[in-house]
């Protein structure tokens, strides 16, 4: 009897039928089993005595029952047997891929449709007889591999294997192939492989399209990533914890906190502000907050603007927050601001020199001629002890008013100073002797020590009136109290804020420094403290002139002053005058074309009787001082206040004049247009103009016109006349 094939070859068959009291046949048929139909307690017994020849009967019954049991047991086999071949075939012919049973030497033993379809597509094409020849010469090794591999191991797999079934068409698949070894009664066993293939033709057309997918994707990223790395605005989103989960090199460089600290902290660690405003997610996809307060990870408070994206999809909620810094906009709104404010202080300044151009003229013929008559009358009141004191008192008044029109026109003015190589230290020497002849015995003066600091270009006598006005102004501010005053000079390069803020070129400057220990001032004082005529002195006590004309010393030099100021802290003045050549260069250092006060002799010098004036002004006051002061001393004087009549005078009689002094601003009739007409009737004639407000136009003016010489009003009488003795006179100076 043949044993059953095991379980590894084929499945099991299904149960025998049990026969003969319900016993199954594989029991009946098991070995020392009783007799086929009969159990153990079952078995007939012969007796001893019984005939031989019945028991033999019984026996050979017997084992044709067993006969005929092992043939319905085959019977049954056989018919298990053409079912599952008939099972197979079935399986083998509807499997939707090519199958293909080979044997050792590559011949197909067996082939499914889909084989035969997808080898041999038409009759014209090659005979699906053997298996290798199909196969592309670029994949023949891999697929011998593949079969020695099946040989050796039971399977064995080659993807994406190209097919050549005809010269238009080719198969792409993936070969999968079983080895099985078949076992000969006589001789060796032999090897059949049973292959499978399966087309990757649209899997490879959805593979292509799902990594063309998954590259534009990732470009998507790639770019959108770029995007935010790039992002000038903070970039940060959060997931529905409030839990960052994306923090962009912007964001780290704001916050202080790199992206590694950053990812997965809440959101209220730099926003904390922005948190209540996300419950209303759900009501809107975007959302601009406004101005808020955000916390770098030391702690410090810096304004942002922020804007929030609500996403809303099925596998969570994003929020996106841009964040935008504010410190640029805030320092470039109060950067913009100062600028706006020095330009507000510079038109009011234009303003004010405007208007004191407009009246110095006037206000000078005033004051000169007010101080000439003093003058005049202390030569005729020399026995009058109590007329000569109040003399001196109305002197001393219009010296006064001299001054304050000469300090609005210091600041107002953009006349170019006159600069010349000045020490520092020697500036700052003299300034203090000056000061300490006023300062209280209970406010000390301190010269800090400046060592190896360069000449400065400056005109001295501006340098040493602006640090004055600034040590008399602390003087002032520290009042009846026990004070301090320093003064120190140093070179200094200030950073491009700074420079930004007051208007400054960036370069290295010299600056003086003013510092003293008085009661400071608060924000609104130094916001207006550079104002003209703006004090915070009782009414009387002050003109509000002084630090306005430091701020006009510092522009005409091209340099700059800045306070700062604390209430009970003291005030501290800097300053900047330029060091760099290139400044130096754009002034002019020639000495200016007006007279300059001389010492005056003993006497005043004895003119020819024959000298004769001409003195023209629109201001009969002053005709008529300038003409009693040189008629004094001996010389000829015709004074006109109508321009005209003087050039009908000097047209009549050219020769009678040796000098010709007229004012520079006359209605209708300038002292330039005289100057040129008098030029043409007497081209040697000397001729003077004299002005309350003198520009550098005005000084330009008249050299092109050909004047001699430029006096300012109002002057000292002595002044005066030695300039006009000076004219008359060329050769003895």
């Amino acid at each position: 009897m043949c044993l059953p094939m095991s379980s590894s070859e084929r499945p099991l068959p299904p149960p025998l039928p049990a026969i003969d009291d319900g016993l199954p046949l594989h029991a009946l048929l098991s070995p020392g089993g009783a007799p086929l139909g009969l159990s153990a307690e079952t078995l007939p017994l012969v007796p001893e005595d019984e005939d031989p020849l019945q028991a033999l009967v019984a026996e050979l019954r017997n084992y044709q029952h067993e006969l005929e049991l092992q043939n319905e047991v085959l019977n049954y086999s056989q018919a298990v047997a053409e079912s599952a071949s008939e099972r197979f075939e079935t399986l083998f012919a509807s499997i939707p891929l090519p199958l293909l049973v080979l044997d050792e030497f590559d011949m197909v033993v067996q082939a499914n449709a889909m084989a035969h379809r997808a080898f041999q597509p038409s009759e014209k094409d090659r005979l699906l007889v053997n298996f290798k020849p199909f196969v592309h010469e670029s994949d023949t090794q891999r697929v011998a591999m593949a079969f020695e591999q099946a040989k050796a191991t039971g399977r064995a797999e080659v993807h994406e294997v190209l097919f050549q079934i005809n010269e238009q068409y080719e198969l792409c698949g993936d070969l999968h192939i079983s080895a099985v070894a078949v076992h000969q009664q006589n001789g060796p066993a032999t090897w059949q492989y049973l292959c499978a293939v399966v087309n990757q033709g649209p899997l490879l057309a959805e593979r292509k399209t799902l990594q063309e997918r998954n590259q534009q994707l990732h470009t998507s990223e790639r770019r959108l990533e770029s995007v935010i790395n790039s992002s000038l605005d903070a970039i940060i989103c959060i997931d529905q914890r409030q839990r960052i989960t994306v923090f962009n090199p912007t964001a780290a460089a704001l916050f202080l906190c790199s992206p590694q600290d950053a990812l997965g902290s809440p959101l209220d660690r730099f926003l904390p502000d922005a948190t209540q405003a996300l419950a209303f997610a759900s009501l809107t996809t975007q959302a601009v907050l406004g101005e808020m307060t955000g916390m770098t990870v030391s702690g410090r408070e810096i304004p942002v603007e922020v804007s929030v994206s609500f996403e809303h999809h099925s596998s969570g909620d994003t929020t996106t927050i841009f964040a935008r810094d504010l410190t640029s906009r805030k320092r470039a709104d109060a950067q913009r601001n100062a600028l706006e404010t020095q330009l507000r202080e510079s038109h009011k300044m234009q303003a004010v020199g405007t208007m004191a151009g407009g009246i110095a003229h006037d206000f000078n013929n005033i004051v000169g001629a007010i101080l000439g008559n003093v003058e005049l009358a202390k030569a005729d009141s020399t026995g009058n002890p109590a007329a000569m004191e109040s003399l001196r008192e109305i002197e001393k008044a219009g010296r006064r008013a001299r001054d304050l029109v000469r300090q609005i026109l210091t600041f107002s003015r953009n006349d170019k100073p006159e600069r010349r190589p000045v020490q520092v230290q020697e500036v700052m020497s003299d300034t203090a002797r000056l000061l300490r002849v006023t300062l209280p015995p209970f406010i000390g003066l301190q010269l800090l020590e400046s060592v190896n600091l360069p000449p400065l270009m400056a005109d001295p006598t501006q340098v040493e009136q602006a640090l004055f006005n600034l040590c008399n102004n602390a003087m002032q501010a520290i009042g009846n109290q026990r004070g301090i005053i320093q003064m120190q000079a140093m070179r200094i390069a200030p950073d491009s804020y700074q420079c930004e803020r007051l208007g400054l070129p960036v370069a290295e400057y010299l600056a003086f420094i003013v510092q003293d220990s008085g009661p400071g001032m608060d924000a609104v004082t130094q916001r207006r403290i550079f104002e003209p005529f703006f004090t915070t002195k009782p009414v009387g006590q002050g003109t509000g002139l002084g630090l306005s004309v430091v701020h006009g010393v510092m522009r005409t030099h091209g340099g700059a002053v800045d306070v700062h100021s604390e209430v009970g802290q003291g005030s501290c003045f800097t300053l900047y005058f330029p060091l760099s050549d290139k400044h130096d260069a754009d002034f002019d250092f020639a000495e200016p074309i007006a007279a300059k006060p001389v010492a005056l002799p003993a006497e005043p010098p004895e003119p020819s009787a024959s000298r004769h004036v001409m003195y023209v002004d629109d201001d009969q006051a002053l005709v008529f001082l300038f003409q009693r002061l040189l008629r004094r001393r001996g010389y000829q004087v015709s004074g006109f206040t109508d321009p005209h009549e003087a050039m009908e005078a000097l047209q009549g009689a050219p020769s009678r004049y040796d000098l010709i002094v007229t004012d520079y601003n006359m209605p209708g009739f300038s002292g330039v247009d005289l100057l040129k007409q008098a030029l043409q009737i007497n081209p040697q004639l000397p001729i003077a103009l004299a002005s309350g407000y003198v520009t550098a136009e005005i000084e330009q003016a008249a050299i092109a016109a050909g004047a001699k010489a430029l006096i300012h009003k109002p002057n000292d009488v002595q002044d005066f006349c030695t300039t006009v003795h000076e004219l008359l006179n060329p050769l003895n100076f």
